[in-house]
């Protein structure tokens, strides 16, 4: 898987941690329509109802790239200050933005100095933010 939503032909995916390879694909990235090896009728799909889904991924991001999922939990800080830590990623228009306290961070360069995802810690600039 590319990011999140877009399926590749051939990906391995997995349904309530059974291994499946993507056979076909239709749809959208927002609203994907997939068929799965060892399900080729309508009554075993309706079958997967519910299942739950798990795409590796973190194999193919870019060096530098993260998965939403990933920033959940980590420590934000300006510099030495504390501010708490990311409760959720947020959609917002223009671009997303972490929650952290009730604050909402937009995921912009001026705002974010680095994340460090393997030492759960980003650090941020509240001077941009009017802070």
């Amino acid at each position: 898987m590319t990011r999140p939503g877009e399926f590749v032909l051939g990906d391995t995916v997995f349904l309530d941690g059974s291994p499946r390879v993507v056979e076909r694909l239709a749809g959208t990235p927002a609203r994907p329509i997939l068929r799965v090896s060892g399900c080729s009728s309508r009554p075993e799909a309706e079958a997967l109802r519910g299942a739950s889904l798990a795409v590796p991924g973190a194999a193919r991001l870019e060096p530098g790239e993260f998965w939403a999922s990933d920033l959940e939990g980590c420590l934000v800080v300006d510099g030495e200050r504390e501010l708490g830590v990311v409760s959720r990623m947020v959609a917002l228009p223009s671009c997303e933005a972490l929650e952290v306290g009730g604050r909402l961070i937009p995921m912009v360069r001026d705002a974010v100095r680095s994340i460090d995802v393997a030492g759960r810690r980003i650090d941020v600039d509240l001077g941009f933010l009017g802070e």
